[in-house]
């Protein structure tokens, strides 16, 4: 079968029919070899026209935990002290370059998630506060 490069949506529905075909070929056959090459073709397709978004920070955090069948208590120790893991993890207090080392080498979170900018909560400010006025010297 004759291979060419992925251009068109028609020729990536096409490419996936043949590898659906092929699924399941053993390793180092003819057609094994030409699954490899047709999966390699379409990842970089797929990678061009439909990338992936990286991951929130918290979120990655929260989805390694749950694989490894753990708690925020996790964290103690990686991020700070239990303080410090409550307003991370809420979302108070953004990840530090300590913390982003800390938690890429004990968890083994991509660093190039963690340092992503996350959503922080915005801070209330009591009512009784909000209403009054500063004075001036």
């Amino acid at each position: 079968m004759q291979v060419r490069p992925i251009r068109s949506k028609r020729d990536y529905k096409e490419t996936l029919r043949r590898i659906e075909v092929l699924w399941g070929a053993a390793r180092g056959t003819e057609e094994g070899d030409l699954l490899e090459v047709l999966v390699a073709l379409v990842e970089g397709y797929e990678r061009e026209h439909f990338p992936i978004d990286l991951a929130d920070p918290i979120e990655a955090i929260e989805f390694r935990l749950e694989q490894q069948g753990k708690d925020h208590r996790a964290l103690i120790g990686i991020i700070g002290q239990r303080t410090r893991v409550y307003e991370v993890m809420h979302r108070d207090r953004p990840l530090s370059l300590a913390m982003i080392r800390n938690l890429h080498a004990k968890l083994g979170i991509p660093a190039e998630v963690l340092i992503r900018a996350c959503k922080l909560r915005r801070k209330r400010v009591p009512a009784a506060a909000a209403g009054r006025k500063r004075k001036t010297a």
